[in-house]
């Protein structure tokens, strides 16, 4: 019987691939035909869900393959796709790999790591839902410490009307001065109040005899194994009472979440609607001729990917995890080599390729002030703090883009990255002089770029150490 979906990853009308376009607009300058095929691969998603069951798991994802040179987008755009979607998101290099045999990581621990992160997000999510809750239960033990309840008279004697009524009074008192003792308390009356809390101290590390690899393959978590044996690492402090509640709503809110649920659903998120990012990718390819060090495992490390990407599954220490729909976008420079130089059977798994523009001057510019995240706006607001108002006119802007372009093609051309690079060596005296200016406003025009910029420019060597 096939497992319907629990809820769509995202309503009709936040998924439309002309919305998505919209949405890394803001973010990402150019590149329209990589937004468009991630934004059908997105939908495609959508859709899929949506598909009767009996041909729902016949839909593979189409997976992407990115290029272009370093700095023109590729990352940003696979990492925001993956916020617009909520989707699991993990970014690896490629390069990291190698062929299994070898000392290093092997290609299943991409998806361990992505189940991993799956995890903690939907941990977090579901401690947010029961923080009240939790927050509530830390009230009330914060005040059985302030107020221990009393004890009663005749222990262990039998029980008596008259006992009854001579308790009765007491616990009357007893609950009267205990919601006084909670009015003060969220009045923030006790702040200053001590109370002694057993606290757990800093776990002792624990030596691990197999590697991660060799115990999630086992299906053995040795920590959780050995765990119950070892004694409780706690300790009796004395803290003030809105730590005490801070620790214990902590501790609640842990106690709280059902680990159980969160792990059934961050797996099927991840075997659903994960993405993974595989960036240098053109790295595992060999060049045409013969392979010595450390690309002979390079071949070897392209066809471990295949069942990866084609779809298997992969043991972790939270249960098997299927591959078949998550979502592998590869990126890459390709300078040396070509995507054909991939083995044929990896090449038929990424069938959407698509080439990012190279970034030129009008592209810098937009890039400097037009996304919500644009360079320009974050040293204003890095200056703002300090009391100092920063103004770039416009001719300055288009000065620092024609200088970024310059410096592109006399040496590496490393895109919109450049950018960084200029923007920390022109502002370099301002931020470091911002706490004693005397202005409160200061404009960078075009004569101040030259002044700071002109000379490096200029000169290759000065550009390619220094730029």
């Amino acid at each position: 019987m096939q497992k319907t979906l629990p809820h769509p990853l995202k309503p009709e009308k936040d998924l439309k691939p002309h919305a998505i376009v919209a949405e890394l607009d803001k973010y990402i300058i150019g590149q329209h035909a990589a937004k468009r095929s991630v934004a059908i691969a997105l939908r495609n998603r959508w859709r899929r869900q949506h598909v009767a069951d009996d041909l729902r798991d016949e839909i593979a994802p189409k997976n992407i393959i990115l290029i272009g040179p370093t700095g023109v987008g590729k990352t940003e755009i696979a990492r925001r796709l993956s916020r617009l979607s909520d989707s699991p998101f993990y970014k690896v290099e490629a390069s990291k790999f190698t062929e299994v045999g070898y000392v290093g990581r092997d290609v299943e621990s991409m998806v361990r790591d992505l189940t991993e992160l799956a995890i903690n997000a939907e941990r977090a999510t579901a401690q947010v839902a029961v923080r009240e809750k939790a927050a509530q239960i830390a009230e009330e033990r914060v005040l059985d410490l302030l107020l221990p309840k009393p004890r009663t008279a005749h222990m262990g004697g039998p029980d008596t009307d008259d006992d009854d009524a001579e308790s009765a009074p007491v616990e009357r008192d007893t609950s009267a001065t205990r919601e006084k003792l909670r009015a003060m308390l969220r009045a923030g009356k006790l702040d200053n109040r001590y109370v002694d809390l057993d606290v757990a101290g800093r776990a002792m590390p624990m030596v691990e005899i197999f590697s991660n690899v060799g115990m999630e393959e086992m299906g053995i978590n040795f920590k959780d194994m050995l765990s119950p044996l070892m004694p409780k690492n706690t300790r009796r402090r004395k803290i003030k009472v809105p730590e005490a509640i801070s620790l214990l709503t902590t501790e609640e809110t842990q106690n709280l979440v059902d680990m159980e649920a969160v792990i059934q659903e961050a797996v099927f998120k991840v075997e659903q609607s994960g993405i993974i990012f595989l960036d240098e990718i053109d790295k595992i390819a060999g060049g045409g001729g013969k392979s010595h060090g450390p690309d002979v495992s390079r071949e070897g490390v392209q066809r471990d990917l295949l069942p990866i990407v084609e779809g298997t599954t992969v043991n972790t220490k939270y249960g098997p995890v299927r591959t078949d729909h998550i979502l592998f976008i590869a990126s890459g420079a390709f300078h040396m080599i070509k995507p054909s130089d991939l083995i044929p059977e990896l090449q038929g798994r990424f069938p959407i390729r698509v080439t990012l523009d190279a970034l030129g001057k009008e592209e810098f510019v937009r890039i400097l002030s037009e996304p919500r995240n644009a360079l320009l706006l974050q040293y204003m607001a890095l200056l703002r703090t300090e009391g100092v108002n920063l103004v770039f006119s416009d001719d300055a802007v288009a000065r620092i883009a024609e200088i970024a372009q310059d410096v592109n093609s006399r040496t590496e051309n490393i895109g919109a990255r450049r950018l960084h690079t200029l923007m920390e060596k022109l502002l370099e005296d301002i931020l470091f002089d911002a706490p004693d200016v005397a202005e409160s406003t200061l404009t960078i025009d075009a004569a101040y770029v030259d002044e700071k910029l002109g000379a490096i420019t200029h000169n290759e060597d000065l550009s390619r150490y220094i730029l």
